[in-house]
């Protein structure tokens, strides 16, 4: 049981890091200033390896619950 509470709140922090980095892509998107391309292939990495970790949790809490 103490694992599936570390990983729900793993996964609420992922989300959380997700969401705030989703935020920070649509706001440089949409500014006037120039676009540094090397730090947003960098923040796109990183959200995308947030959606991967939020999936294999999603998927360890459903094994748990299964099992």
């Amino acid at each position: 049981m103490h694992d599936q509470e570390e990983l729900a709140e793993k996964l609420a922090e992922y989300q959380s890091e997700h969401k705030a980095l989703d935020n920070m892509i649509d706001r440089l998107m949409a500014s006037d200033q120039p676009v540094n391309l090397f730090e947003m292939q960098s923040l796109k990495k990183k959200k995308l390896w947030l959606k991967d970790m939020i999936e294999k949790i999603r998927s360890d809490l459903i094994d748990d619950i299964i099992a």
